[in-house]
């Protein structure tokens, strides 16, 4: 082993290090192997940047303008509503629809958009199916990676795949080349979750048990959730209230004490006025005050403000005020909130909207919200105006919202160029399919038209762009340059060699099993770069054809299935569905093997050795 194969070993090994830990952003430890790799000598300069102008960096970042503008026209709030009309109330129904409409969006627009489109819509149908969401949930998560096998565009591992066959001289995979196997990949998780899967889903979070439907949890289902018992209180400002004549603002309650001012109450006309707290709120006599935060705390709040506590009772619905406004929001993989807490960005001022409580991986954290840094899969409990949590909603990069009032219910963004997004996303279908021009140029031409027709605006398709995607695809490809200069990948190749004794089948069933366990703990798009090039190599060294190999890599990218970590979609409805960590384990790892058994069976019969 030379030293040059040692040192892009050790690089390869501390990259696939970083990924795993989490300790870093992926596109960051991209860039940091690509300059290990240049620093070191490995590869050139020319050959590091390579990867920015690479076909497939350029496809992916045109691809996700035109999912942004099937987002923003509204195109899955409407079949949103469709399924709710079609599915009724039948749980398998709606397990079958749900996964269906899913994997339909997945396979043109990006697995996490999809998930992030769909998600409101799902939890919707299942309140309305008086069903808890955690029996849709992961249906939903799943059928995103399944539908991302059905074509080329799916899922950037498609992309990654065919582009290592055109970097070898051979034809690209085609728009539908993957569409038959995908199909029978969907069919079967389809009917996994219908038979086997959906009595293995937990019914853990709460079902709608009203006489009628909605669109929000009842306050006493809130405090359960979020373990809202005992933090929550009521307080009376008598005349000799230090807080009398002071705004919030001036008393500096959340700063002074770490208490949360939620809303204050009044008598008016022989009526009761609640008003959202704001900075700007005036502290009267006799005004009726809901705050949350910690016992000790509130006591010397009410201590050294001179209060009155009263009592509450969730019986009594007098935990909270009944008329506030609450929702339920997700931070997105690629919200700006993460590592930040709620001062940092200072979330009342910029939002007008006070956060109760948050949950991680399905537990409530602390009652001081501010000083939390915030991390991806967060669920925040928020509470504001309507106007407000609109104007949040509309901040799809940071936010996915989970649950909502019914007046502040979906609004369709520019929903009468809706039927515009679809001809758009079908006429650049037919240029690929057809391959009038090249994919890249038809994922540009598209793009540029989503933007043209007003579908979205120029800011809004520079937001929906996953630069972080963008940037690991293009920081990591110069890893598989540096194998290959190296010698490292014919060692990889060699190492393997043995096993082509037993025949191509276990080869493939081997690179199945390898790209399958990488995408559990990394980014599937890192694994096929990582694993594409010695798939390739190893069927050339057997002298038989690639794509099987390819296709094989491809499928198994997405199989990201028994962790909640594995896959950004899985991470997603973690929250939503109060997932544990075992239930995606408890489903996915059968589901992961069945289709184990199913490439062994579908690849060959399409794509040939």
């Amino acid at each position: 082993m030379t030293t040059e194969i040692l040192l892009v070993f050790v690089i390869l090994t501390v990259t696939i290090a970083l990924f795993v830990s989490d300790r870093l952003r992926l596109d960051l430890v991209a860039l940091l192997a690509l300059l290990a790799l240049t620093l070191t000598g490995l590869i050139t300069p020319r050959e590091a940047i390579a990867g920015f102008s690479d076909p497939v960096v350029i496809m992916l970042a045109g691809l996700f303008v035109v999912s942004a503008g099937l987002f923003q026209t509204g195109v899955a709030d409407r079949m949103g509503k469709v399924l709710g009309r079609l599915a009724g109330h039948s749980e398998v129904r709606l397990i079958a629809l749900v996964m269906l409409a899913t994997a339909t969006l997945s396979a043109f627009m990006s697995s996490t958009g999809t998930v992030a489109v769909m998600l409101p819509v799902v939890v919707s149908l299942a309140w309305n199916a008086r069903l808890s969401p955690s029996k849709l949930l992961i249906p939903l998560s799943f059928a995103s990676l399944l539908g991302g096998m059905l074509t080329l565009i799916g899922t950037p591992p498609n992309l990654v795949a065919s582009n290592q066959a055109v970097a070898a001289g051979l034809p690209p995979l085609g728009f539908f080349a993957f569409t038959p196997v995908g199909l029978g990949m969907l069919a079967i998780g389809l009917a996994f979750m219908l038979l086997v899967g959906r009595h293995l889903l937990p019914s853990r979070a709460p079902a709608a048990a009203e006489e009628t439907a909605r669109s929000v949890i009842s306050q006493a289902e809130l405090a359960n959730i979020y373990q809202l018992r005992g933090s929550l209180f009521r307080v009376r400002v008598p005349p000799a209230s230090t807080l009398v004549g002071r705004t919030l603002a001036q008393a500096a309650v959340r700063q002074r004490y770490r208490i949360t001012v939620l809303a204050k109450q009044r008598s008016v006309n022989n009526g009761v006025q609640t008003e959202i707290a704001e900075p700007k709120t005036l502290i009267e006599t006799n005004d009726t005050l809901f705050i949350r935060g910690y016992e000790a705390e509130v006591a010397e709040f009410i201590e050294a403000e001179g209060l009155i506590m009263l009592p509450v009772s969730l019986g009594d619905d007098e935990l909270l005020p009944s008329n506030l406004l609450f929702a339920e929001v997700l931070l997105t993989p690629r919200s700006r909130l993460i590592g930040k807490t709620l001062r940092d960005v200072r979330f009342y001022e910029h939002y007008g909207i006070t956060v109760v409580a948050i949950k991680r991986l399905g537990e409530p954290l602390a009652a001081d919200t501010a000083a939390i840094p915030l991390r991806f899969g967060d669920t925040l409990l928020i509470e504001g105006s309507s106007k407000n949590l609109d104007t949040l909603k509309n901040e799809n990069r940071d936010f996915v919202v989970v649950a909502e009032p019914v007046d502040t219910g979906s609004k369709r963004r520019a929903a009468k160029r809706a039927p515009v997004a679809i001809a758009i996303m079908l006429g650049m279908l037919l240029l690929m399919t057809l391959e009038i021009v090249p994919i890249v140029i038809a994922t540009l031409l598209a793009a540029v038209v989503m933007v043209l027709t007003r579908c979205l605006s120029m800011e809004d398709a520079y937001r929906g762009i996953n630069w972080e995607s963008i940037v690991l695809i293009a920081g990591i490809l110069p890893m598989a340059t540096a194998l290959d200069k190296t010698g490292g990948m014919q060692l990889i190749v060699s190492s393997l060699g043995g096993l082509a004794e037993y025949g191509p089948l276990v080869m493939l069933g081997a690179l199945f099993v390898i790209t399958s366990a990488f995408s559990q703990v990394i980014s599937n798009t890192a694994t096929t770069v990582l694993v594409a090039p010695i798939a390739l190599q190893l069927a050339l060294a057997l002298g038989v054809s690639p794509y099987p190999f390819l296709m094989a890599v491809a499928i198994a990218a997405s199989t990201a299935f028994t962790t909640p970590i594995a896959s950004p979609v899985n991470t997603l409805v973690l929250g939503p569905g109060r997932y544990r960590f075992g239930d995606f384990f408890k489903v996915g790892i059968s589901l992961q093997l069945l289709l184990l058994v199913a490439a062994l069976l579908l690849i060959p019969l399409f794509f040939p050795f």
